[in-house]
């Protein structure tokens, strides 16, 4: 039983990175110029805050589809969206291996 659990549980997380990194773009923002990263940055960037930052995403869309109803009530389901999964999506995917201090371009309103 717990075979078969962990399969549809690991399919369930695969299935919704799928759909939270297919939604995020792959390029990578601008960030200041100065040279290649060292090799400890990059390390702890790769082992430390892309799993968190991974974790932080799927809990915030477990938190935002929790939360969907009260934000839709209210009128700020956008910018709960943005705050609990692309933020964190962004972060986690988008940023340059090692480059802690990039800052996110602006995103365009979309109405």
């Amino acid at each position: 039983m717990h075979t078969y659990s962990r399969k549809a549980m690991a399919s369930l997380l695969l299935a919704l990175f799928s759909v939270i990194v297919s939604g995020t773009g792959v390029h990578a923002y601008d960030c200041p110029a100065g040279g290649q990263k060292e090799p400890g940055l990059m390390t702890a960037d790769m082992a430390l805050a892309r799993p968190a930052g991974a974790v932080a995403t799927i809990a915030g869309l477990a938190i935002f589809v929790v939360s969907s109803p009260f934000s839709a009530l209210g009128g700020n389901s956008r910018e709960a969206w943005e705050s609990l999964v692309v933020s964190p999506a962004d972060y986690t995917f988008k940023r340059p291996l090692g480059h802690f201090d990039c800052e996110q371009p602006p995103r365009e309103k979309q109405k």
